[in-house]
């Protein structure tokens, strides 16, 4: 059975069972991808399955850090470092971390001793970092505008809807 509708995208079948005449075509959305942007609050949605536009979200953070996803064994965090400060030296002795950049340029230091950070690579948007449990690190915000970034830590480094809004405030939170 051929539907009128489907001569009008040259035969591609777009799923449509109430038979509409289909707007748009069928990949195409005909909603504002855009629209969660005023809309989407930021807190910690675990362990809910979650559906986000990461890159979106980071950039909307506006806190030192937000957690965005606490579970048994993962945590999802947003960080963002205004200029000239940094993540502050820190080492995690059970947790495997992963960053990636989304917005500024940086400098991460990573070392097996606190006083020994022979690691040293420039980072900016669009870069990943992995940090293995047991390694001293710090990443210092080097350019001239926020350093945005998301975290993963495996399993979870901080308590489920940690918000800091500021270094100061995350450090009073911080035992090492």
């Amino acid at each position: 059975m051929t539907n009128w509708y489907y001569e009008l995208y040259n035969g591609i079948n777009t799923y449509n069972p109430y038979n509409y005449p289909i707007p748009y075509w069928a990949n195409r959305p005909i909603y504002n991808p855009d629209h969660w942007r005023d809309n989407t609050k930021l807190r910690d949605y675990g362990p809910n399955p979650l559906v986000i536009n990461i890159e979106k979200a980071t950039r909307q953070n506006r806190n030192f850090r937000t957690a965005l996803w606490t579970g048994n064994y993962l945590q999802i965090t947003l960080m963002s470092i205004n200029v000239g400060e940094d993540i502050g030296l820190e080492i995690h002795p059970n947790t495997d971390q992963f960053i990636r950049i989304e917005q500024g340029q940086g400098l991460i230091m990573m070392g097996d001793r606190r006083d020994n950070l022979n690691f040293r690579k420039r980072v900016h948007a669009g870069c990943i970092i992995v940090i293995p449990a047991g390694k001293w690190h710090n990443l210092i915000n080097t350019g001239c505008i926020p350093l945005k970034l998301y975290s993963i830590y495996a399993p979870p480094q901080h308590p489920h809807g940690t918000v800091h809004r500021t270094k100061e405030e995350a450090e009073e939170h911080e035992h090492y």
